[in-house]
């Protein structure tokens, strides 16, 4: 007796799901790094791919012919290992999950061509593997000798019972972690909680929500977020204020440059000899509780903190999403008071769609790498190396109407960190990590060209009117290479360990100061816009910003990351637990509840005022005379 269609539909549908399912909980355990602190977070992380399947493969049952039901499969199991691959290879770079603006930062794809190379495996191939069964399967099975169409009644129960699913599984997540959806800041809680592909759901209707935003804001928000930031406005120190007026300013950042390498060596070699030297100079101030402050935009995100003192976005990076907005950079005050505003960069102009951006930033000139000659032996990742590029710059500096204010963007030290063999100063490193490894060479690479910099700056006659500013812009060394580094460091890498190695150097090198010292207080990339304007004499009181000036006397020392972690002097928010700084222990979550709730707050005003484009209003809205003459005046 022939096996109906029915049959066959119901077994291959069963065989496409459990195909899947299995496949994307193997996934989550061997390809993502995500924390499993009990059994029923892992009974959820098991769970949360199964009710997507179900749904999609389920319409399957609504195909009319045998062929039609099996390429339905094929094309939806298809597009699902798409998905799912390309958070893998995304998160083997950025240990995080690709969020929908990200798909279209399609500008960026030709550049990023030997990170991609680099984080492929031997094995990737594997992920396919259901589409193979499925494909098997149905071959096996052949096309049924007599059709018999899936009952309504049966397709009916079939939803409901998904539906059910999906609602037992945001139940446990909710049991799990309170507030799941209002507290996304985190796109690991997200996964492991949702799924992968509900996830991808969820981001969706988070753009399509923060695009609409900008459509209903009409001004009155700002009022709530004006007071906030008024309120917490730090006075600059009188004595700091103006301290380097009418100096250049060049503001160098050091791409992916952790401050774990400063005073440190590997296996015996000094890794920063430069820098080193740097934190014992008496006109230097250095900053060893730094921190970066980005995004999935990463240096792109670095820029825009520095400029703008907001936070960047949680879903990806504000220079694509929205690069026509309105803003009250630090370039265009920088303008306003009569300097000449640009970058420096050997890259591609549109590369993070750079030459829209700084045009919203009022940037007067973007040095691109149609700037620079890149000679034979000078080009490394995506232009031009570090020592070549400095000495080209300080060449163009030396011609430009002063003062002036050069923002510069290294490119050596990227992942996955190669270096031709001339320029490999001192050995690899031994761990495990391949990355790592190159790593310590690559950032010895750098600490050269800044040293060299200096020199071409003095031989330019530049050096002594000029204040060098220099901050690491993003993390070198992701959370993948854990393993790698608890050996370097010679100690576990725990949430508070990792979230202290987000620290990057800070410098402020002012030539002639000669009262320079080590500043201890905890600071981030979002206070870098007053602390420079109050040094440059330049007020930002009736400014919207969340950093404060690092030296005034009330500066807010609180770092908040785009995830929801947060540092103060005393507490670490991180894993979902609240660390005691002083036992470096799990302590009392009740200490952290403050800091969650000003994180929060800052984050969800920051967001407003991007997705919104808040500042436009800003800039029109009537005000007082008083109130107008002193915007003037800035």
């Amino acid at each position: 007796m022939a096996i109906t269609k029915r049959p066959k539909l119901l077994l291959l549908l069963t065989i496409a799901v459990v195909a899947s399912w299995l496949k994307t909980y193997i996934t989550y355990k061997t390809s993502f790094n995500m924390a499993i602190d009990n059994m029923m977070q892992e009974f959820i992380l098991f769970l949360n791919p199964l009710f997507f399947l179900l749904f999609i493969y389920g319409f399957s049952m609504y195909m009319k012919t045998w062929k039609g039901t099996v390429r339905y499969l094929l094309i939806t199991s298809g597009i699902m290992t798409i998905i799912l691959y390309a958070n893998v290879v995304f998160y083997r770079f950025y240990s995080d999950f690709i969020t929908l603006p990200v798909l279209f930062q399609t500008n960026n794809f030709g550049d990023l061509g030997s990170s991609v190379l680099s984080s492929l495996r031997i094995h990737d191939p594997l992920y396919f593997a259901d589409i193979l069964i499925i494909w098997f399967a149905a071959k096996k099975m052949g096309e049924p000798a007599v059709k018999a169409a899936v009952r309504p009644m049966f397709r009916r129960l079939y939803f409901v019972g998904t539906a059910a699913l999906l609602v037992l599984n945001l139940g446990l997540a909710e049991t799990e972690r309170p507030q799941l959806l209002t507290r996304s800041f985190d796109r690991e809680l997200l996964v492991k909680n949702l799924g992968m592909y509900n996830y991808h759901l969820y981001d969706i209707y988070i753009q399509t929500k923060s695009h609409a935003q900008r459509a209903l804001a009409d001004g009155t928000e700002l009022t709530e977020i004006e007071n906030y930031t008024s309120a917490n406005h730090a006075e600059p120190d009188p004595e700091m204020f103006g301290v380097a007026e009418g100096r250049n300013i060049i503001a160098i950042s050091m791409e992916s440059l952790q401050s774990f390498v400063i005073n440190n060596d590997m296996n015996g070699h000094e890794v920063t000899p430069f820098l080193n030297s740097l934190t014992q100079d008496k006109d230097t101030f250095y900053f060893p509780n730094f921190y970066h402050q980005t995004g999935l935009g990463k240096t792109s995100d670095s820029e825009f903190i520095v400029e703008n003192s907001l936070y960047p976005l949680s879903g990806g990076a504000v220079f694509f999403t929205h690069g026509g907005n309105t803003y009250n950079s630090m370039a265009e005050k920088l303008g306003d008071n009569g300097y000449y505003t640009n970058v420096m960069h050997p890259n591609g102009k549109s590369f993070w769609n750079r030459d829209m951006m700084y045009q919203a930033l009022d940037i007067d000139h973007f040095y691109d790498i149609e700037s620079y000659t890149v000679g034979e032996g000078e080009e490394v990742n995506w232009g031009m190396k570090d020592i070549p590029f400095f000495e080209q710059s300080a060449d163009i500096m030396s011609e430009m109407p002063q003062p002036f204010y050069s923002r510069m963007i290294t490119l050596t030290n990227h992942y996955p960190f190669t270096l031709d063999e001339e320029d490999k100063l001192i050995p690899e490193y031994d761990s495990n990590s391949r990355t790592l490894n190159r790593y310590f060479q690559a950032v010895r690479y750098m600490d050269e060209a800044l040293k060299s910099l200096f020199d071409d700056l003095k031989e330019k006659g530049l050096y002594d009117n000029s204040i060098i500013v220099m901050y690491g812009d993003h993390y070198g060394i992701s959370e993948n290479h854990n393993k790698a580094m608890s050996k370097y460091l010679g100690e576990e890498i725990t949430p508070l360990v990792s979230a202290e190695l987000q620290k990057v150097p800070m410098f402020i090198h002012i030539p002639g100061y000669g009262e320079g010292e080590t500043v201890e207080k905890l600071a981030g990339q979002i206070d870098v816009r007053p602390t420079l304007l109050h040094l440059m004499g330049i007020e930002t009181k009736d400014d919207i910003q969340f950093g404060t000036d690092i030296f005034s006397p009330e500066h807010d020392e609180f770092v908040a990351f785009r995830d929801g972690r947060f540092i103060t002097p005393e507490n670490i928010y991180a894993g979902e637990v609240c660390y005691d700084l002083s036992t470096r222990e799990e302590g009392d979550p009740a200490a952290c509840e403050e800091g969650l709730q000003k994180v929060q707050q800052e984050l969800k005003y920051s967001d407003m005022i991007i997705n919104g484009d808040l500042l436009r209003f800003y800039r029109n809205q009537p005000v007082s005379g008083q109130e107008f003459e002193l915007r003037e005046a800035d």
